[in-house]
This record gives C-alpha cells, structure tokens and sequence, in this order.
C-alpha cells in the first residue's frame, strides 16, 4: 500500500473531505504510476480521482464499529515512535 495513504476510519473528528480527497489522489497516482498525469490523462485522472474520493466516502459514512474513536494526536504519536524504532531516529 502507499505509504501516504492513511486510515480514515473512526477519528474523533471524522475524516475531512480533504482527507479523503488527498488520499483519493495517492491511490490514483499509485494505481496509475504517474505523480502527475501528461495533459493527455489530466481529466482522465481528475475523473478517476473523484470517483474515488466518492465510494471513499460513502464506504466511511456507512462503517460501524463498537470501537471507541481513535484520538489523532495519539496515534500520530504512534506512528512516530514506531517510525524512530524502526529508523533509529
């Protein structure tokens, strides 16, 4: 999976739109192999990345969990230590 791709999925807040939106994009460009598309397959692209920008978040509006929110403060302070163990940072 692409590294810049993170879970959405019951925040306390929930996910912004922007969220979504940015990892839309990773996932198109991951997919497509292409940081940023030629002016040929810009709208191609744009399409594509709408597309799944809207069936993530219909797929986050209709999850639910008994889990309590993750905090994401928290858990960036997580994934920080996690990224200094494994680094040596």
């Amino acid at each position: 999976m692409c590294r810049n791709i993170r879970v959405l999925h019951n925040f306390e807040p929930p996910a912004t739109s922007d969220e979504v939106q940015a990892a839309a994009v990773q996932y198109v460009r991951k997919v497509s192999g292409a940081a940023k598309p030629s002016a040929a397959n810009q709208a191609a692209f744009d399409k594509a990345v709408a597309a799944v920008a809207a069936a993530t978040q219909e797929l986050l509006d209709a999850l639910v969990t008994a889990a309590p929110p993750k905090d994401r403060e928290v858990e960036a302070a997580k994934a920080k230590a996690r990224a200094a163990e494994r680094y040596g940072r």
